[in-house]
Parts: structure tokens; C-alpha cells; sequence
């Protein structure tokens, strides 16, 4: 039996790379990510992505924090009934446009393409397929980080670790250190949502840029490897059964059925 736990935060990436929106609540749907996560993605010079016929592409083709670590000075703001999408940098608004439209995507291409001409590979381009998720895998998912194990990672380098360098969806509190990695292929209930764990996540150098000073400043997946032997944090989950789930709801694990 899992010992008692809560959600302690929820975040959504409308834009692949880009900055978290906290959530206080949110609607899961089965089979789905969380609304409008990865929704976009910024394409790093010619990808092949064809939004008539959407199919997943490895993250090295789009903007993303692994290699681009200066999207972390970038905050961003994505209004769901607008389509609009705001980026602030130094404390100002840089561009503001609406994803939906010609003139709204070229608006943000455009401060990319000239703020960052240095540091990018070709012309950007905002990339979206109704229904499609720009995730690192192959399959909708919600990525669940435990806390627990992020102290267990501060201990292992010796200073504190933002949580939102895991850029994951559900933020659990109550679970001891890698208590999600015996989860894989339970299933999770979540107030009336349940979702089943699918696999561990493999870290990547993204967790090693500071998302609220944008340095790249610590090597968290090779002090994983040489201290654990793996440099992996955190699970997907899949969600089975919809439902509202919010912060402060329990998460737990469901007794295996008896047939």
C-alpha cells in the first residue's frame, strides 16, 4: 500500500521549452496530456513535422531546454481563449501573438529569429496539429515528479534543486525517495481521475539549467549515474479514467483487483 500523498502542485508547458503555468485544478482526459501541454512547439530550422499528418519527432529538432538554456529568461503566459501568447523578458512584454493565426505566429517567430540569431540553428517556426502533443515520447502522458526524491537528489549535490527543473505536470508530496519507481504499472486514483504509470523518466541535461536564473549550473543525471547507477526521476502516467483533480488532492495507489 502506498503511504499517504497529495498533489502539491500542477504545471502545464503550452509551449514545448518554454515556461510552466501553475494550475490550481484541472480536467484530465483519458488518453490525453494535460489541456493545451506541449500543444506548440518552436522548430529549430526545417524539422519535416507535417501538421496534416502529425508524428512524433525527437525534441533535438525543436527549442528546448537541453541545448537552450536561455528559454529560461523567457516567461510566458498562454491565454486559452485567445490564443494568445505573451513573452516577457527583463521584466517587459518582448512579443505577444496569437498562435492560431499567420500574423500572431510570425510575430513571435520574428522576436526569436532576431533576439537569438546567434544561438539558433535555422528559422524558427511555431509548430501545432490540433490534437497532437509535442511530448519527449511517443504517447500522451502526465509526467509525476515526487518530491521525496528531489530531496534525495539535494542531498546527493549538496545544495537545493528547484522542482520545476523537472518541468513535470503533478508535483506529489508524501511519498518517500523513489517510492514511484515500485508504481510502474499500478494505476493511480486522483480524486475521480486515475491514471496508470507507465514508465520511469530518463533525465536529461534540461534538468541542469536553473529555471529562474537560466544557468546551466549543476550535472544532476551524472551525479544520478555515479551515486544510484541510473539518472532516472520521476514516472509518465496515462490517463484511464477522466476526472478534476487538484492541489491538495490525495494520490494513491489502487489495491489490486482480486479475480
Amino acid at each position: 500500500m502506498s503511504p499517504p500523498a497529495q498533489i502539491a502542485s500542477i504545471y502545464r508547458y503550452p509551449v514545448k521549452g518554454l515556461s510552466p503555468e501553475p494550475l490550481p485544478r484541472v480536467a484530465l482526459e483519458a488518453g490525453q496530456t494535460l489541456p493545451a501541454d506541449r500543444r506548440y512547439a518552436i522548430e529549430n530550422g526545417p524539422s519535416g513535422f507535417d501538421p496534416a499528418d502529425p508524428q512524433w519527432m525527437s525534441k533535438a529538432y525543436f527549442l528546448m531546454l537541453q541545448r537552450d538554456e536561455w528559454l529560461a529568461g523567457l516567461h510566458t503566459r498562454f491565454d486559452d481563449a485567445s490564443g494568445v501568447l505573451t513573452i516577457s523578458q527583463n521584466g517587459g512584454i518582448a512579443a505577444q501573438g496569437n498562435l492560431e493565426t499567420p500574423e500572431g505566429r510570425a510575430a513571435i517567430e520574428q522576436f526569436l529569429a532576431v533576439e537569438f540569431a546567434a544561438t539558433i540553428k535555422g528559422p524558427p517556426k511555431l509548430l501545432s496539429s490540433q490534437g497532437h502533443s509535442f511530448s519527449d515520447i511517443a504517447r500522451k502522458v502526465v509526467s509525476i515528479i515526487n518530491l521525496g526524491s528531489l530531496q534525495a537528489i539535494e542531498k546527493l549535490v549538496g545544495q537545493p534543486v528547484h522542482p520545476l527543473r523537472f518541468r513535470a505536470n503533478l508535483y506529489v508530496e508524501g511519498w518517500p525517495a523513489w517510492h514511484e519507481f515500485e508504481l510502474l504499472d499500478q494505476t493511480l486514483a486522483v480524486a475521480g481521475a486515475r491514471l496508470k504509470v507507465v514508465k520511469r523518466i530518463t533525465r536529461c541535461a534540461a534538468v541542469n539549467v536553473d529555471p529562474e536564473t537560466a544557468a546551466r549550473d549543476l550535472n544532476i543525471p551524472q551525479a544520478l549515474m555515479r551515486r544510484l547507477g541510473h539518472n532516472e526521476c520521476g514516472v509518465y502516467a496515462e490517463v484511464i479514467e477522466g476526472g478534476v483533480i487538484g492541489v491538495g488532492d490525495a494520490i494513491a495507489a489502487e489495491e489490486p483487483r482480486l479475480v
